[in-house]
């Protein structure tokens, strides 16, 4: 397999599929999109790669999502495994991705300890699963505690914020989309 972050990033034929089955020109789609003709005559040969605020503005303007496009563009890749690293739990908090590349669903794995002082919001709905361990998770005004096994939903926009509460605890986080921002802790809290 190749590396998927530079798969992702090329977009042109899925542009080009999308732009052609809604009968659209380039001076349609640069008119919509803000964009000049020969930077979207570019992406769709591959020959310019469109910054994040460009795929959307394109997005945009043939009516989808940069998600979708991404997606689009590697069909290939419609299968991914990541595998574990076969690393026992280590003493020290890290985060693994359980999704390479930009999909419509985002996932990543906690262990250890986390950073209680980080308020997070996602834009889209999100599931939390304990999957070894505990966790006391703070959203609403209110605080919940999980266990192994157990999970929390949230709509999307909730702030919300967690702790683990024992040691070597996993957390498996999926969200939708990967609008997602991390917060400091905001005074007075």
């Amino acid at each position: 397999m190749g590396d998927h972050k530079e798969q992702s990033l090329r977009v042109g034929a899925a542009v080009r599929r999308r732009r052609r089955a809604l009968d659209l020109t380039l001076a349609v789609v640069a008119e919509r999109s803000g964009l000049s003709v020969p930077f979207l005559s570019q992406v769709e040969n591959d020959r310019a790669r469109p910054s994040r605020s460009s795929l959307e503005k394109v997005a945009d303007a043939l009516r989808t999502t940069a998600v979708e496009l991404l997606a689009a563009a590697d069909p290939a890749c419609s299968v991914d495994v990541v595998r574990a690293d076969g690393t026992e739990l280590a003493p020290e908090p890290r985060v693994r991705s359980l999704v390479r590349g930009h999909h419509q669903m985002h996932a990543s794995e906690f262990t250890g300890d986390h950073d209680a002082g980080r308020e997070f919001q996602y834009r889209n709905d999100q599931l939390m699963y304990v999957a070894d361990g505990a966790v006391e998770i703070e959203a609403e005004g209110r605080a919940y505690r999980l266990g192994r096994g157990d999970t929390l939903y949230l709509t999307g926009g909730v702030r919300h914020r967690w702790r683990a509460t024992v040691p070597d605890t996993r957390v498996v986080v999926v969200a939708v989309a990967e609008h997602i921002e991390a917060v400091r802790d905001r005074p007075g809290r």
